[in-house]
């Protein structure tokens, strides 16, 4: 595929005044974000909290919040809580939009979206309450991290933690509204992308203390851009199943003949919600074990202390099974078939109808299975990497998927703003990241 020159194509970002201000407002918005991420709440002695996730597994749960709000949870700063109750509000609706058929038939109807999405910024509140509630309960239990414990303090960090969750749910709409790409994602890929520079330097600290040989670290390096490159292509890869839809309009008295298309059926359709998950669930062991002070709950968190074989293949189970039941909620090949039924279309060799969803879901079911190993390999990878080489970060994983995805997904909106005012995009054919077809 012919390029454009790069440098071309990012001076015609900024000749069109409407993508110019796009992509202005997205960046001031991003820069209130990061400044409110480094506010500390009141009453807070930070050293205690961060010195407890210093010595925690950053594959924890409160890691993987950590990770998604660019520290703000162990420096307890007032967007502490983040997008992350906006996110969790979301993919509840989005279940029960695929389970209830009440919410079903609202999303078909743009009042009844609207209406959704009215619940979905209620429950973010309820959210945020509770666990601004609980941040605060857990702060309380740590030595020395609260000047003032009690409930005064509560009812401060929860009213402060929950304003801080409102304004940046509030925050990532007026991206997506105004500014460019998916604002809720943006927030959460830069507050990943600020960890990278930190990382880099305990890195070379590492390396002149000689803790971390350098030979590991080129190995490291060659390692890191192969594994991206699997992402990037893993995170494009699709089966694209041929249809055809007739034409209705008529020339010189005949129709035409039927357009050919495809339907891309995406590999890794669930992208990064069954790790989440896994984190989720398989962090459950150990908080029993924390708040029951039982011997039997303790004995199992000890077989499920992260890097042990247990863990690894516990693990790894959950993420195939709810690579599959993520990939079930969110694709109904019945609205496919009944969709590609209503314009005339069908797929040649295949009966229109119950047929076709048939077809489509057997096709889903063999290609969802090399996509959740390789989201297994990717979740296991960073945590064998950082105990082999022994670095300070942990490659891969939760936030490499994030990355990559965003980053396609915002590049994709740049390039369909520049080809519609007819410059030159990254790439001079193809106005979207093009599929790569699997069988």
């Amino acid at each position: 595929m012919a390029r454009s020159n790069p440098a071309e194509a990012v001076k015609n970002l900024f000749k069109t005044p409407e993508l110019k201000s796009k992509i202005g407002f997205t960046l001031l918005a991003l820069v209130v974000y990061r400044i409110g991420a480094h506010i500390t709440a009141p009453g807070i002695d930070v050293r205690a909290l961060i010195e407890f996730f210093q010595n925690q597994q950053s594959g924890g749960l409160l890691g993987l919040y950590d990770l998604f709000v660019g520290g703000g949870l162990s420096r307890a700063t007032v967007f502490a809580l983040g997008i992350v109750p906006y996110i969790s509000a979301s993919i509840v609706f989005q279940i029960m939009t695929a389970v209830v058929p009440q919410f079903e038939k609202m999303q078909r109807e743009e009042e009844g979206r609207n209406k959704i999405t009215q619940y979905t910024r209620y429950m973010t509140v309820g959210i945020a309450v509770l666990q601004a509630w609980g941040y605060a309960l857990f702060t309380e239990s740590l030595q020395g991290a609260v000047l003032h414990p009690g409930f005064g303090f509560r009812v401060e960090m929860a009213l402060f933690l929950t304003t801080g969750a409102m304004f940046v749910m509030w925050l990532g709409e007026q991206i997506t509204e105004r500014g460019v790409g998916n604002g809720a994602s943006l927030l959460i890929f830069f507050s990943i992308v600020e960890r990278i520079w930190p990382s880099i330097g305990q890195t070379w600290a590492y390396m002149q203390t000689g803790t971390t040989a350098p030979f590991k670290l080129i190995a490291l390096g060659i390692v890191m851009v192969g594994v991206v490159a699997g992402t990037v292509a893993i995170t494009v890869a699709a089966r694209r199943v041929p249809i055809q839809i007739p034409q209705r309009t008529m020339a010189r008295g005949r129709q035409r003949e039927s357009a050919k298309n495809f339907i891309p059926l995406r590999m890794n359709a669930a992208n990064v919600m069954p790790i989440i998950f896994a984190q989720t669930v398989i962090v459950v062991p150990g908080t029993m074990a924390q708040f029951s002070k039982s011997a039997t709950a303790q004995t199992m968190a000890d077989y499920m202390q992260p890097g042990t074989w247990m863990y690894f293949v516990v693990y790894a189970i959950l993420i195939l099974f709810f690579t599959y039941f993520y990939t079930s909620i969110i694709f109904n090949p019945i609205d496919i078939a009944e969709n590609l039924k209503k314009q005339g279309g069908f797929i040649p060799g295949v009966k229109p109808g119950a047929r076709t969803a048939e077809y489509i879901d057997r096709v889903v079911t063999r290609i969802t299975l090399p996509g959740a190993v390789f989201l297994t390999a990717i979740a296991l990878l960073p945590m064998l990497i950082s105990d082999a080489i022994n670095v300070p970060f942990r490659f891969g994983g939760t936030s490499l998927l994030i990355v990559v995805g965003v980053g396609l997904d915002t590049v994709q909106v740049v390039q369909q703003q520049l080809l519609i005012r007819k410059y030159d995009g990254f790439m001079k054919k193809g106005a979207r990241v093009r599929f790569r077809d699997r069988a």
